[in-house]
């Protein structure tokens, strides 16, 4: 059976979760990191030497990161559905979770932690707004990669939709001004649509 580890309010373990409920495979996950420990037990450090979750383990094979993992058990189990066949349309659901760490995670780290897990009287709210003009400009770019489509790669749900599916959910859960993004809100409705997404993404509380 694949066994997770990592505990549910980690969005790096949403991605995983919420993989693993669209593809429907049986599976066990383990609660770790934070305050249930278990990251820097020496058999949890065998299985990832970061001591980071999620890690997975499927028959045998060891996989930590979480696009790394979202990869795997797409092509794995999804070929066909979350693994596009086509290689074109693939490298599109795969840019796009590369694009989110490349130009969306920043601005989306200062605004989350800044606003989330920081105590009021300690927020640096001059880089918290900057970060938050950024993160939609930024998020204009992904509007426009979503017009006339329904999901980033096309017409069906991939990769490329889920860490970026996870993330963006934060970002408009939080209070804070946004730009006009028609394609991104319509296309977070049809995310939250989803039985997978609900259950491991959009019913867990911020924190």
């Amino acid at each position: 059976m694949l066994k997770v580890w990592g505990r549910k309010n980690s969005i790096n373990v949403q991605k995983v979760m919420w993989c693993v409920g669209e593809l429907g495979l049986e599976h066990e996950r383990i609660d770790a990191g934070l305050e249930y420990g278990v990251i820097n037990d020496a058999s949890f450090r065998e299985l990832n030497p970061n001591g980071l979750v999620p890690t997975i383990e499927d028959n045998g094979s060891i996989v930590w990161e979480s696009h790394a993992i979202v990869r795997y058990l797409s092509a794995v189990y999804g070929s066909g559905s979350l693994w596009p066949e086509n290689p074109m349309m693939r490298s599109l659901a795969d840019r796009w979770m590369d694009w989110l760490y490349t130009y969306f995670f920043i601005s989306h780290r200062v605004v989350f932690w800044g606003l989330i897990r920081t105590p009021e009287a300690e927020r640096d709210m001059d880089a918290i707004k900057v970060q938050i003009e950024e993160g939609g400009n930024r998020l204009k770019v992904l509007n426009a990669q979503l017009e006339g489509k329904s999901f980033v790669a096309g017409e069906s749900l991939t990769i490329g939709d889920i860490p970026m599916g996870c993330m963006t959910h934060r970002w408009f859960t939080m209070d804070i001004d946004r730009p006009s993004l028609p394609n991104v809100e319509a296309w977070l409705a049809r995310l939250r649509e989803r039985p997978a997404f609900v259950e491991h993404v959009s019913s867990i509380p911020l924190s």
